[in-house]
């Protein structure tokens, strides 16, 4: 019977959240059970029993992290006693403690307080600073002591930046609370000259609630950043007829009583269209890799998928083989399963490009950012309604619809685009 790890459930999962226990000790539980959800990098995910049993022990308990391939429960025998947990060797700070004996000697010889270079300062502006304070100003304080303190997040960036101690400071704000002014009026009293306010610190922010970035948002924001920094980004926009798509739709929904038509949505036609096109120009099927372009024989397209917590790219393999049927029910099912926590690792992995439509939200047009290392992305806005110049000039009513497209400069040109 297995202890059971952290599995790693996406190729570039480390760490993972153990977000719900869905058994409890004790419960038995057979192949294929939901045991738990756990967020990775890419998602919250509901993961299986690999194995028949009991669930005899849980090591981690919920909203712990824990790395890929750390023990986490531990299924066994009805009766059968699990292993105890083993706590994490924290290394001994030898460093400090052998530093330590050596400076109390030097003070002892020398009886004089170390100087301020010295010391080994929390950060480097407040020792910058204290080179040029007058003699009687004390030494910056320990980080954990100024955590103690109360003061606004600008009383304590400029105290740091000009060296002045917050303990010394008799706040004027409510409860004691050092300010901005506070720490400006102590620094013209120690003859230090107080740098000016930028425009950014003219209107504080306020206060507000700090939110730590989950698996799936931290990696949303480091990916975005991956992309938009070094890939080199243009945009191209189009406006189209959607007169034809919706006349199209409306002989599908007209029929549907007999063929089940009526399911297919607007976007199930744009992602068909996408497809296609991409089977019609295979050099924008492509990512940039190190010095190469690599060009894929498939279509696998992404098709972008918001959740509460995030926002997921479930990939349909080999698109380029559905029919627009195919492609409708793939997206109904790969969404639901996202929305539900049942996709599985590989199913969010090996898009070519991807298509964002936020139509149904009405958003009329937008541009958005690549999922590196894919070659572009396509976003898609409402139909909306408007009046138009047809072929005969004359002003009449149509359909519109706006696509963008943002595209890997290094892999895509204008014109190909």
């Amino acid at each position: 019977m297995p202890e059971i790890q952290m599995p790693k459930l996406s190729d570039t999962m480390t760490e993972g959240t153990l977000v719900a226990w869905k058994k409890k000790k004790g419960d038995k539980v057979s192949t294929g059970d939901v045991i738990a959800e756990i967020e990775t990098d890419k998602a919250t995910m509901e993961w299986e029993s690999p194995e028949d049993g009991t669930l005899t022990e849980i090591y981690v308990q919920e909203g712990g992290k824990v790395e890929v391939g750390e023990k986490i429960a531990f299924i066994g025998a009805e009766g059968e006693t699990a292993p105890k947990a083993e706590k994490k060797k924290e290394p001994a700070p030898k460093a400090k403690e052998e530093k330590a004996p050596a400076k109390k000697k030097e003070q002892a010889e020398t009886e004089k307080p170390a100087p301020a270079e010295e010391k080994e300062p929390e950060t480097a502006p407040p020792q910058e600073s204290a080179k040029t304070q007058p003699a009687e100003t004390k030494t910056a304080p320990r980080e954990d002591d100024e955590a103690r303190i109360k003061a606004s997040p600008i009383a304590r960036r400029l105290a740091a930046e000009q060296g002045i101690d917050l303990a010394a400071i008799k706040g004027s704000g409510p409860d004691g609370r050092v300010t901005e002014s506070d720490v400006r009026a102590a620094a013209k009293s120690k003859g230090v000259a107080p740098k000016p306010k930028t425009a950014a610190s003219l209107v504080p922010a306020g206060e507000g609630s700090r939110i730590s970035l989950t698996g799936m948002r931290k990696v949303i924001a480091e990916r975005l950043v991956e992309s938009k920094a070094p890939v080199p980004h243009f945009y191209l926009n189009i406006e189209i007829d959607a007169g034809p798509l919706m006349s199209a739709r409306a002989e599908l929904k007209s029929a549907g009583e007999k063929s089940d038509s009526s399911k297919i949505t607007v976007n199930d036609f744009v992602l068909k269209a996408a497809v296609e096109a991409a089977v019609k120009v295979p050099k924008a099927n492509a990512s940039f890799d190190g010095d190469a372009i690599v060009q894929y024989n498939d279509v696998n397209l992404g098709i972008a998928v918001a959740l509460e917590e995030g926002l997921v790219t479930p990939v349909i393999r080999a698109a380029q083989g559905k029919s627009l049927r195919e492609i409708s029910e793939a997206v109904k099912d790969l969404a639901h399963r996202a929305r539900n926590k049942r996709m599985k690792p590989e199913e969010f992995q090996g898009g070519n490009f991807t298509v964002s439509n936020l139509g149904s939200y009405g958003i009329d047009n937008f541009l958005a950012i690549i999922n590196p290392p894919q070659g572009f992305i396509l976003s898609i806005g409402a139909i909306v309604k408007k009046a138009v110049i047809d072929d005969c000039d004359q002003i009449v009513p149509g359909q519109r619809m706006s696509i963008g497209m943002s595209c890997d400069h290094r892999v895509i040109d204008g014109a190909l685009g």
